[in-house]
């Protein structure tokens, strides 16, 4: 009954990239809140083991590289909320591309950019009529790779930069109408997402590439490192509850660093010479001069 009652103060949030880790979490949080969730995923499986979690969210199919998924959902959306419109938008869906920058592919470069920064540009171009006559707010998944770079994750670092750009631009542009906009970076996080992408990349060894055979010696303490930070990273659900505050608090951050980690690197990379985060850096990762 409580859910019930906050649902109709809450009002409705869409989260994209539901379907697993930080998404997940989130719209699942969300849904505890008492928000009407819209919860946007690819497959119908993903929509209907949500719903088993959670019975009163709503799953809806948004690829945020389809505009024809975007206009649908945005439809389906704007007759469920009418003139109430959008409370909130969490822009969570990406991927993560790896790799030394010199071995990327271009189409998998430009998959990187489309998904984590068009991708999410595209959704809130589509959606801001409907959070402007709420006066609602827009979260932005970033990263701690928003705030530092790192060796084998350039590309994936780059888009996140990128959406530290957009956070800050769309948060004086869209004050006029009483929207705040949050960016959330969160450091490692439990999550299979790293440990599956550095496996993969770790297969190299046996590809016979002659580039991939350069690297090949720094590959090892990076998976490594990648399934120790999977096992010992925060929950999920840390950053869910960031996400719930930039969505009720009155005066919601313009940016919520989740995790040790962030906390840790980005003052360094703020004010330490270049030479010293990047000695810290190899060292880290056991890359030589």
């Amino acid at each position: 009954m409580e859910a019930e009652n906050s649902s109709r103060t809450r009002g409705a949030v869409l989260v994209t990239g539901s379907s697993t880790g930080i998404g997940k979490a989130c719209a699942l949080h969300l849904n505890q809140l008492g928000f009407k969730v819209f919860a946007g995923v690819r497959k119908v499986s993903d929509g209907q083991a949500l719903q088993v979690e959670a019975p009163g969210l709503r799953p809806i199919m948004i690829d945020v590289t389809d505009p024809d998924t975007i206009k649908t959902a945005l439809s389906e959306i704007g007759k469920e909320v009418g003139p109430a419109g959008l409370h909130g938008l969490v822009n969570n869906a990406g991927i993560v591309v790896v790799g030394p920058v010199e071995t990327l592919a271009l189409d998998d470069i430009r998959k990187q950019f489309d998904v984590n920064v068009l991708g999410q540009l595209a959704v809130t171009q589509a959606f801001l009529p409907l959070i402007r006559e709420a006066k609602g707010r827009v979260v932005i998944m970033g990263s701690i790779f928003g705030l530092l770079s790192c060796p084998h994750v350039g590309v994936y670092a780059a888009s996140k930069f990128a959406l530290e750009a957009l956070a800050d631009a769309m948060r004086v542009e869209l004050a006029p109408w009483g929207i705040k906009v949050s960016i959330v970076e969160p450091g490692r996080m439990a999550t299979s997402i790293w440990s599956k992408a550095f496996e993969a990349m770790d297969n190299w060894k046996h590809d016979g590439n002659e580039i991939h055979e350069l690297y090949a010696p720094h590959l090892s303490a990076a998976v490594k490192k990648a399934i120790y930070f999977a096992r010992t990273s925060a929950s999920p659900d840390s950053v869910a509850r960031a996400v719930g505050h930039a969505l009720i608090a009155r005066w919601p951050k313009t940016r919520y660093r989740v995790g040790l980690d962030v906390r840790f690197w980005a003052p360094i990379r703020r004010m330490a010479p270049d030479r010293i985060s990047d000695w810290a850096i190899r060292l880290m990762l056991r890359i030589g001069r």
